[in-house]
């Protein structure tokens, strides 16, 4: 969805994208992996407005600081 603008589940084209933000103490569309907003891992959201699904998107400098946190378990 985030690339073809389509819905997976009723195939419209009436996407909109929530860009992922950090704000002070933690706000935001975000996965914080420090101390600071510095370290956020933004979180790209893409929602259908015909039907209400929703995807979450990881830029790759994102994916890169999840690999090296140590804040969860696989």
């Amino acid at each position: 969805m985030m690339y073809n603008r389509i819905c997976p589940k009723c195939g419209s084209n009436d996407i909109v994208i929530v860009d992922g933000s950090a704000g002070a103490y933690g706000s935001g569309n975000n996965i914080m992996v420090g101390a600071t907003i510095f370290s956020a891992v933004k979180v790209d959201r893409c929602i259908c407005v015909t039907c209400g699904f929703t995807e979450e998107w990881i830029s790759r400098e994102g994916l890169e600081k999840l690999g090296k946190s140590n804040k969860w378990h696989r």
